[in-house]
């Protein structure tokens, strides 16, 4: 895989590609950018030392490669000091978290936020964050050029940067790379609702389902045959799509005895129905139980929905 990467951008010369090692290819994976400099096209730059590359048209990246998956240290501190020649521009180039998300609060190798202002870049490109995120006029991440989870809606991403010179403002324009559209589709449902006909109102377009992953998160209340048959339709249109979920946590099934005429009015079904629906009211039964017998009866309901009257 590596090999290709390489061969793809050996093909589109003369752009250059500046490939900078990050957290889950740092530089401990020493095996790995050995191999990518044995083959390395003329057109591909390996910026794994922290020190200044020039490139042509008086602009300098000054890169901050990872050296472990968790340093332990902002690695973007040494631009601050990174001597350039006047006039170039000054573009910053850096993987790791603007913000710590971790419940232990800051960590210390969180990127100070200010670092274009900092170290005097004109630019600051960011990766770790797959979606694409503006920190400030002169600070961006990128995202991912293909998306790989539901965390960020909609297609992969790159950015376009313009800098007419030194100090100029960055004129930055997103641009779509992905093949891929990654959707989230809330459903609030009532009980009494057509929840196949609301399901069916809010789908994409035929014609954009095949390159669509969706995750449909239903919430509300429906009644246990209500719930079976928008369980059917979501199964009858998941082949449409590239892949499609469907969340169910916080969609809650109402059940009363005369719902469960529709299983069996007595016999065998009817006696499972009765015992699962006593199951799924019982206070005294631990909440996990009480939502298995829920799930349970929703299921029995599609079964025998499906059986030939």
């Amino acid at each position: 895989m590596l090999r290709q990467a390489l061969a793809a951008m050996a093909g589109h010369a003369p752009l250059r590609w500046v490939l900078l090692p990050g957290n889950h290819d740092s530089l401990l994976a020493d095996e790995l950018w050995a191999a990518a400099h044995a083959a390395l096209p003329a057109n591909v730059i390996l910026a794994t030392e922290p020190a200044p590359i020039a490139l042509e048209g008086g602009v300098v990246i000054l890169p901050a490669p990872c050296t472990t998956r968790r340093p332990g240290r902002d690695l973007t501190d040494w631009m601050d000091r990174a001597a350039t020649p006047g006039g170039a521009l000054r573009i910053g180039l850096a993987h790791g978290a603007i913000q710590s998300f971790s419940e232990d609060g800051v960590g210390l190798d969180v990127i100070a936020p200010d670092r274009a202002a900092r170290s005097g870049l004109d630019y600051l490109a960011l990766g770790d964050w797959h979606g694409q995120m503006r920190i400030g006029p002169r600070s961006w991440y990128s995202g991912a050029p293909e998306q790989d989870r539901f965390k960020h809606d909609g297609p992969g991403k790159a950015l376009l940067v313009s800098l007419t010179g030194p100090g100029a403002v960055p004129e930055v324009v997103p641009v779509e790379t992905g093949s891929f559209d990654w959707r989230t589709l809330p459903l609030e449902l009532l009980s009494g609702d057509d929840a196949s006909a609301v399901l069916t109102e809010h789908l994409p377009s035929g014609s954009m389902r095949r390159q669509t992953l969706l995750r449909v998160v239903a919430s509300g209340r429906l009644r246990p045959q209500a719930r079976a048959a928008f369980d059917a339709a979501i199964a009858a249109v998941a082949p449409e799509f590239a892949h499609l979920l469907l969340e169910t946590d916080v969609l809650a099934t109402d059940c009363e005895s005369e719902d469960l005429d529709a299983i069996d009015r007595a016999g065998a079904l009817r006696h499972a129905a009765d015992a699962l629906l006593a199951e799924s009211q019982d206070e005294a039964r631990p909440a996990g139980e009480r939502q298995a017998a829920r799930d349970a009866l929703v299921r029995l309901f599609s079964y025998c929905a499906a059986m030939p009257s």
